[in-house]
């Protein structure tokens, strides 16, 4: 098992401004970061990776679709197209970064809704692009993790089952799931059982309380959690995702009305912690 922070706590872009930040998160004892991949090239992935070698921190991808013009569910093959273009780009800069793996809810436009649920034909639209872009991903030694994410922010996959059961429908093994504690919550009548029950998929999984503030100040069911991701044999990345009101688009994006923790360092130091002691007490 290996502990990550996700820095979209702090930035989109991670730049060699963020070194300090990186160098504290090593020196807490996190094994890596979950880098954002929104905007630059490969080049500057590339160069990126090369300052988290330095510092010695291991690393994964996250991003999301962020207009309806790159829709996977679109009526409009141009959009689908685009969808794929986008997937393939964030696959070149994740491999380029120097990770196996990106997670995210690309399966579907954030925040977009069509006013139903997901309909057959929108399935069979993304699975179309979620194969194409399996074989690049999987030509770059590349996982991508589909995460469910609740109904207030997508529609298409919100459950557990539902991702596994897309994920089963795409049938490709660059193409799994991720497992996130913060919209287990919301979603799951058993976030615990829904994960033991479709374990088999999950290749990524987000430690995220239910307030989006410091793991294990609120009522996820921790012990629980913790012990039935270490008896599934999971041994891949439990990464802590939380927000601020740092950035104005980011905070909008994810309904971030206010502080959650008193410092981002309560997050990630007690956040380490509360891993750390729950793993080896599970």
């Amino acid at each position: 098992m290996k502990i990550g922070f996700c820095m979209l706590l702090w930035t989109t872009g991670v730049t060699e401004a963020h070194r300090p930040i990186l160098e504290d998160l090593k020196a807490t004892g996190y094994d890596g970061v979950e880098i954002p991949i929104f905007d630059g090239s490969p080049d500057d992935f590339s160069a990126l990776g090369k300052m988290l070698d330095e510092i010695g921190l291991g690393r994964t991808g996250i991003s999301v679709i962020p207009t309806e013009d790159k829709n996977p569910l679109s009526e409009d093959a141009g959009a689908r197209q685009a969808a794929v273009d986008y997937l393939n780009y964030c696959i070149d800069c994740t491999a380029a970064l120097g990770a196996s793996a990106i997670g995210g809810p690309l399966h579907q436009t954030l925040g977009h809704f069509s006013g139903t649920g997901p309909t057959d034909e929108e399935r069979a639209r993304a699975r179309d692009v979620h194969r194409a872009v399996g074989e690049h991903a999987q030509a770059n030694s590349v996982t991508i993790a589909l995460e469910a994410v609740n109904r207030f922010e997508t529609y298409f996959v919100t459950t557990m089952d539902q991702l596994s059961a897309y994920v089963a429908s795409v049938d490709h093994p660059n193409i799994q799931a991720m497992y996130d504690t913060f919209h287990a919550n919301i979603e799951e009548t058993d976030p615990v059982a829904a994960f033991t029950r479709n374990a088999g998929c999950v290749r990524h999984v987000h430690i995220s309380e239910n307030d989006r503030g410091v793991p294990g100040r609120g009522h996820v069911p921790w012990a629980e959690t913790f012990k039935a991701i270490k008896a599934s044999g999971y041994d891949g990345w439990l990464t802590i995702e939380s927000f601020g009101r740092g950035l104005p688009e980011l905070a909008a994006a994810t309904r971030v009305w206010r502080d959650f923790a008193e410092s981002p360092e309560a997050v990630y130091k007690d956040g380490y912690t509360h891993i750390r002691n729950g793993w080896d007490a599970a």
